[in-house]
């Protein structure tokens, strides 16, 4: 939905797992300014408290997390558009501090307490917080109200994520111009300064790594046209599962140590895992850290060393997922190794030495490239696309075309389930498609003289209909009643 020029400025949003992002285009100086929230900060935690007398959002909702756990909620994002009985909803469960029960509809609901009284809240709900925090943090800087925005989401969402980002930006008053995924942001602003000093082709790999996903794309940039080859990711997958990993080993040390179990204490779990982002943060510089934690559960004073090393023998299974993941984009895309001119890494999760030198052995010995800020880079792309949307950007921005690709195949059943047995995926659009994409199929009827046909629409790349995301359906009607395979 395209905003008109005189709505006010269009703004770009990076709404993180961990952190998030606002930046607006300045026709004035014409470039892109990322946005300081009211604490002075480019990025704002993507968490929410609730108290017995109000809602703090961002570094306020942050700051008071170890002594409000239970009512402080991060990483919604990794709840929105899921299920409750989904395998990796079920995992996280089990290290929040705050309460996640089965919704209508097996939707996860998030539990607190709220001015004295019980509230359920859909992870959309949270987002949307989240997004009214964004849009008041742009509007306090630029000094007039903003409707317009463009917001991020990783390449791997599938429809129903999406649209619920869609929807948590609507409850936040804003008007959602266009969901683009965060690496086809990033290339944007990787790409501005540099369509005009260069006529050559260039063919890059992103590598989003941030607090809960993966985005990996492979994107060719042609003189403002960034064409999107493929993409691959995992949205499961970020500097969360590295703190996850950090915390179930010191909640084993701790029980073998102490014989105490600090799983059934919300508020110590909360400590610890903040203690590992600390120490993970530590680790990326120097190659010994140290939790220390006073009173921790049951009148524990913890210590725990942690070096580099352990830290990456914990999670090397999460890394070499990663290099998968490109191996498995590069395949896709049909490029091999050296046609890659740059390697961009993006998401704070990349500043983790292991992961550079994984990247680097890959691409054997490649420089890989750091000059764009990996927290503000997403949201400088959304900026540029909302500029370009809106009207507001110089003709550098407004000559900018974005081809994105479809992440997922989308197909059709073409064989109902008969007994129980699973209906057959039919592939139309394979994932990887460049879009908008129009496709047909040859599909004939089933029974004598049948004169329509509902097809439903899936998304997913399994054989069976059954492992992947239903879309809706579609009914095909006025067909000449004849023997069925004939019409």
């Amino acid at each position: 939905m395209a905003g008109a020029k005189d709505d006010g400025p269009a703004i770009g949003i990076d709404l993180g797992t961990t952190y998030s992002c606002v930046a607006v285009w300045r026709p004035s100086h014409n470039r892109v300014e990322v946005i300081p929230n009211d604490q002075g900060n480019l990025t704002t935690p993507s968490c929410v408290a609730f108290t017995d007398t109000c809602r703090l959002i961002g570094d306020s909702a942050m700051n008071q997390a170890a002594m409000n756990s239970v009512n402080t909620v991060f990483d919604a994002k990794r709840l929105i558009g899921q299920r409750f009985s989904d395998t990796s909803v079920q995992s996280d469960i089990k290290l929040w501090p705050f309460k996640v029960i089965q919704g209508p509809g097996d939707r996860p609901m998030i539990v607190v307490q709220y001015r004295g009284l019980e509230k359920l809240f859909v992870a959309g709900e949270i987002s949307s917080m989240l997004l009214m925090k964004m849009r008041e943090v742009a509007e306090a800087y630029l000094g007039t109200a903003v409707k317009n925005a463009v917001i991020t989401v990783p390449v791997y969402f599938n429809d129903s994520q999406r649209q619920a980002t869609l929807d948590a930006g609507t409850i936040a008053g804003l008007n959602v111009m266009r969901i683009i995924n965060e690496p086809s942001a990033a290339v944007i602003a990787y790409g501005l300064d540099r369509t005009s000093s260069s006529s050559e082709v260039k063919t890059v790999l992103i590598f989003d790594l941030g607090g809960g996903t993966l985005d990996i794309s492979v994107i060719n940039i042609d003189k403002g046209i960034f064409t999107v080859k493929a993409t691959a990711g995992d949205t499961h997958l970020g500097g969360e599962d590295l703190n996850s990993q950090m915390v179930q080993h010191f909640v084993q040390d701790i029980f073998r140590r102490h014989k105490s179990d600090i799983r059934s204490n919300p508020r110590a779990l909360m400590r610890l895992r903040m203690a590992c982002e600390r120490a993970k943060r530590m680790l990326t510089s120097t190659v010994q850290a140290k939790i220390e934690i006073d009173s921790l559960h049951d009148g524990i004073d913890f210590y725990g060393p942690i070096t580099r090393a352990r830290f990456e023998e914990l999670n090397m299974g999460l890394f070499r997922k990663c290099i998968e993941h490109v191996e498995k984009c590069l395949s896709d895309a049909k490029v091999e190794k050296p046609q890659i001119h740059d390697v961009v890494l993006l998401g704070g999760s990349t500043r983790i030495p292991k992961i550079q030198q994984l990247l680097n052995d890959f691409f054997n010995g490649k420089k890989l490239c750091k000059s764009m800020n990996p927290d503000e880079a997403v949201a400088i792309g959304a900026a540029v696309q909302a500029a370009t949307l809106s009207g507001e950007g110089n003709q550098k921005v407004q000559d900018l075309i974005l081809l994105d690709v479809t992440p997922l195949s989308l197909g059709v059943e073409i064989v109902r389930g008969i007994m129980g047995d699973p209906g057959i995926m039919s592939v139309l659009i394979p994932r990887n498609t460049t879009i908008p994409v129009k496709r047909d199929g040859p599909y004939t009827t089933i029974y004598d003289y049948q004169t329509s046909v509902t097809f439903p629409v899936y998304e997913g790349e399994g054989a069976f209909t059954k492992d992947n995301n239903l879309l809706g359906q579609v009914t095909v009607s006025g067909i000449p009643p004849e023997l069925k395979g004939m019409a």
